[in-house]
């Protein structure tokens, strides 16, 4: 069998606990194996010894790769970053908080031997999670499915393969903040899965805020749908229908000689229009936004350092 070269894309932010324990994990799995490999760790900004520890493994060993960028620019940025400096003939992205097991990825391995270009990992037991992630995670992804076209697979995150030609399809696309996730399956291609127990983390937090989440959940549903855009049309229809209602039912109660105050009505329908007329406000400032982002054209990251990188 010719021997096929792996990239595993790592992200870090913070994780100097992790990163060597990530290393000897993976060279453990790897050495020795059918295909060769290189470790692209991607330092996200972290304001600890993360690069300088990544930095000394790429020393004693040229197949780490180190990146680091100038400031913290997001997780989806460090995965495409490493992407598009991997040389592999086929890419896997694993956090560097080891709740993805390594040993996992030669099960993907044999998918994309047998054909599959995309090999999702599906989480069926999630450890060290709380019910509230768990909770907001299902939500978000039954809504997400809901509204979009091109489902995006439930209990999957960023932890899959590519193949070359599937990956390079993904970075050819021009659009800026990309949501991975969702164009991993509107690439199409012939797609699997590996399911696999998500551990708890080997050391230190998570580093996927509440903040962060919701981020990623904006740009999920944004990046992959346009139904936003649908609502005002939606209910401004529903409005016009009960505005109709309301009518006709002053009518007939005129007709009865019954009347009610207009003042009895006012307030809250001056209230529901205008926080109405906000909400929509608000989904059409988030899309302008990113056609704005879009016109200025800037990078998704910016690098500061780099070692063992042509």
């Amino acid at each position: 069998m010719e021997r096929k070269l792996i990239s595993i894309v790592v992200p870090c932010y913070n994780e100097e606990l992790t990163v060597e324990k990530f290393y000897s994990e993976a060279v453990r799995i790897f050495e020795g194996y059918k295909h060769d490999f290189e470790i692209i760790f991607v330092n996200d900004g972290s304001k600890d010894s993360t690069f300088d520890i990544i930095t000394a493994l790429a020393k004693k060993d040229a197949r780490v790769k180190g990146l680091s960028f100038s400031r913290n620019f997001g997780h989806q940025s460090a995965i495409i970053c490493g992407f598009e400096h991997a040389k592999g003939d086929a890419i896997v992205e694993l956090d560097c908080d080891l709740q993805d097991p390594i040993e996992v990825v030669l099960e993907m391995i044999e998918k994309w031997e047998e054909g599959y270009q995309v090999v999702h990992g599906r989480r069926i037991k999630r450890k060290g999670e709380s019910i509230f992630k768990k909770a907001t995670a299902a939500v978000y992804y039954a809504l997400l499915n809901k509204i979009t076209k091109r489902p995006v697979p439930r209990n999957t995150g960023d932890f899959k393969l590519y193949d070359r030609v599937a990956l390079n399809a993904i970075l050819a696309m021009p659009e800026k903040d990309k949501y991975i996730r969702g164009l991993a399956s509107w690439v199409g291609f012939k797609q699997a899965f590996v399911d696999f127990e998500r551990q708890a983390r080997f050391a230190g937090e998570t580093k996927y805020t509440l903040k962060k989440m919701i981020n990623l959940a904006k740009t999920g549903i944004i990046s992959n749908s346009d139904a936003p855009l649908y609502l005002s049309l939606i209910t401004g229809g529903i409005l016009c229908f009960l505005s109709f209602a309301c009518f006709i039912t002053f009518i007939v109660l005129a007709i009865c000689n019954i009347t009610l105050p207009l003042t009895a009505w006012l307030f809250p329908t001056a209230t529901l229009l205008i926080s109405i007329s906000w909400i929509f406000n608000a989904i059409s400032n988030v899309y302008l936004a990113k056609v704005y982002d879009g016109i200025k054209d800037r990078p998704d990251y910016i690098l500061a350092d780099k070692v063992n990188i042509e």
